[in-house]
C-alpha cells in the first residue's frame, strides 16, 4: 500500500538509478554515436517496462486513455527523448561529475514551471533549498 511518505522512498532510488544511469552510460558510450547509444538504452527501457507492466497484471490499451491524458503523455515522451538526446550527447563530450548536475537544473525549472502552470506554491524553505540547488550548478559551470 501506498503511503503519503512513500514518495520520498522512490524518490531516493530514482536518484540512485539517475546516478548509476550516467555513469554506465558514459561508460557505454566510448566509442559510439551517442544517438545510437539513446536509441538502444530506449528500446531496453520499452522491453524492460512492457515485460513489467503485463506481469503485474496493469496492462490496458493505451488508446482507452482520455483524450487529454494521451495528449500529455506524448508531450511528456517527447520531451524525455529530447531530455535523454540532449543527456547523451553532453555525456558523450563531458564529464559525468559535471554533466549531471547541471542536467539537475531540471529540478530548478520544475519549481518555476510547477508555480506558472500547476498553481503550485512552495514554501520559503523549499525555495531556498531550490536557491542552493541553481547556485550549485552555476559553480559547477563557471569556468575559471
Amino acid at each position: 500500500m501506498e503511503t503519503s511518505q512513500t514518495w520520498f522512498v522512490w524518490a531516493l532510488m530514482s536518484a540512485v538509478f539517475a546516478a548509476l544511469t550516467a555513469i554506465f552510460a558514459k561508460v557505454g558510450l566510448a566509442g559510439v554515436d551517442s544517438d545510437l547509444a539513446t536509441l538502444v538504452r530506449t528500446g531496453i527501457i520499452a522491453v524492460v517496462l512492457t515485460a513489467f507492466v503485463v506481469a503485474t497484471g496493469k496492462w490496458a490499451n493505451p488508446l482507452t486513455l482520455p483524450p487529454k491524458t494521451l495528449l500529455f503523455l506524448l508531450l511528456s515522451g517527447l520531451a524525455t527523448g529530447a531530455s535523454w538526446v540532449c543527456y547523451f550527447r553532453a555525456l558523450k563530450i563531458g564529464d559525468a561529475s559535471k554533466v549531471a548536475p547541471v542536467d539537475k537544473l531540471s529540478l530548478v525549472l520544475v519549481a518555476v514551471f510547477a508555480v506558472l502552470f500547476l498553481h503550485e506554491r512552495p514554501a520559503v524553505r523549499e525555495w531556498a533549498g531550490i536557491l542552493m540547488v541553481a547556485a550549485g550548478v552555476l559553480v559547477l559551470a563557471w569556468k575559471r
